[in-house]
């Protein structure tokens, strides 16, 4: 049995989850509270983070490292290119969301809304939250430009870098941060991600205490 140690609520958990589900391999989720810090946790993976997947017979981290990993491992339904600059393109939108959306969006915006409240850390800094949400916009205006030339963030087909930006938007649309009307494609192109199979389970998450937002599972918003 795969088992991933997750929190509903991470991108980069989300995005091992979308590509686990996307190559129809059942996983057994294991929620983990990894900024406890605990021993048990810390002997899986001692950077402290999530996500975390034990497959055949290796415990993984790294959400990038563990996508591909599937990927080259589970060859049906490919998410990475065969040529080498689409492979190239590909992880350089995953690292654009990884990176610099989650420093500029995601970590502000999730971080002082939902995981300070979670952690029980204090009061959300709401300059933070304004700097994430005036922040998004140019995130949305950049993966309209692309969507305006291509079916799918990297090109014709679905690839690793819509499962990465779709797992950071659809934490913030959890909590309904994410302008979808500023653009048409980015809206088509979250819709289109959203209806597919693979996304079900992500629908389904709950936050104690912290409801969805009511468009959230919805398909047609």
């Amino acid at each position: 049995m795969i088992r991933l140690y997750h929190v509903a609520l991470s991108p980069f958990c989300r995005k091992v989850r979308l590509t686990l589900a996307e190559k129809k391999l059942e996983v057994e989720l294991v929620e983990e509270r990894y900024w406890e810090q605990q021993p048990e946790f810390l002997r899986r993976n001692p950077a402290g983070k999530v996500p975390v997947l034990k497959m055949d017979g290796r415990m993984m981290a790294e959400s990038q490292a563990i996508c591909e990993f599937i990927d080259e491992t589970h060859p049906d339904a490919p998410l990475m290119p065969r040529d080498a600059a689409g492979r190239y393109e590909v992880r350089r939108l995953c690292a654009w969301f990884d990176d610099k959306f989650n420093d500029e969006v995601t970590s502000k915006v999730m971080g002082e809304r939902v995981w300070k409240k979670v952690r029980k850390e204090g009061y959300p800094d709401s300059r933070a939250v304004k700097a994430g949400l005036s922040a998004i916009k140019y995130h949305l205006d950049y993966m309209g430009w692309l969507l305006e030339q291509r079916r799918w963030l990297a090109g014709d087909v679905m690839t690793l870098a819509d499962f990465a930006a779709a797992a950071h938007l659809s934490c913030l649309d959890y909590i309904s941060d994410v302008d979808w009307n500023r653009s048409e494609p980015v809206k088509d192109w979250y819709a289109k991600i959203k209806s597919r199979p693979a996304f079900r389970s992500l629908l389904a998450d709950q936050l104690p205490g912290m409801p969805p937002a009511p468009q959230y599972a919805e398909l047609d918003f």
